[in-house]
């Protein structure tokens, strides 16, 4: 593994290479101050340099930690590692480098290790529905969930499991097909009790609509 350093904003960018997946790259945004909470994400070449909008909306500090998608070029890869119903053994694959390999590098590199109660897990896209999958698998870990446009292919199960994640879901009115899935599991984990908050916006599926939503779910999970 080996590590790069630049800036970003007030804060530090940080990209750790893993072994996972012939060499699959981490980026770290760390806060100018301490961090209050701190934000697992999938998609991380994107969220991860999300902190500047943090620090415009003075949201709490917050680390981002991005773990990066596949560059393979075959979409379905991608997919099939954040949905668990396309190849479960490459899911469990990459769920095992999620939670365990970057949550413990994280904690031995950077010191932070935060409780349950300050710690989310997020995705856009297809990356949305894993962000799904992992807070409903691993409430333990993850008790917030950001979802932005997720995709369709990961859908609620017929059971809930008993705890469940505070979940805060975002699509645009001008991508229906995500709109109406986001509907769909605010729908589901309502019904199963969980705590919601489902916003529709004018948008479409894209990084500016996804990044100027960041610092509003981050308030709501972790206020000021």
């Amino acid at each position: 593994m080996f590590l790069i350093a630049l800036r970003a904003a007030s804060g530090e960018l940080v990209t750790e290479t893993f072994d996972y997946d012939g060499g699959r790259q981490v980026t770290v945004y760390v806060p100018p101050d301490p961090p209050e909470a701190v934000v697992f994400a999938g998609d991380g070449q994107l969220i991860s340099q999300w902190g500047r909008y943090l620090e415009a909306a003075d949201a709490p500090p917050t680390m981002i930690v991005g773990a990066y998608r596949t560059d393979d070029e075959d979409q379905m890869v991608r997919i099939r590692e954040y949905s668990p119903t396309f190849d479960e053994d490459q899911f469990a694959a990459h769920e095992r480098f999620f939670v365990e390999d970057v949550r413990r590098w994280v904690r031995s590199h950077f010191g932070v290790s935060l409780p349950a109660e300050r710690t989310a897990v997020c995705g856009v896209s297809a990356s949305g529905e894993f962000s799904l999958a992992m807070g409903l698998r691993h409430p333990d870990i993850y008790r917030a969930v950001f979802s932005a446009s997720p995709g369709g292919g990961y859908r609620p199960p017929a059971v809930m499991p008993s705890a469940l994640p505070r979940t805060y879901l975002v699509a645009g009115t001008l991508e229906p097909f995500f709109l109406e899935n986001a509907i769909r599991w605010a729908d589901a984990l309502r019904d199963a009790g969980a705590d919601v908050l489902m916003t529709e916006r004018v948008g479409n599926h894209g990084d500016p609509f996804w990044a100027a939503e960041f610092p509003l779910m981050v308030t709501w999970a972790f206020g000021r």
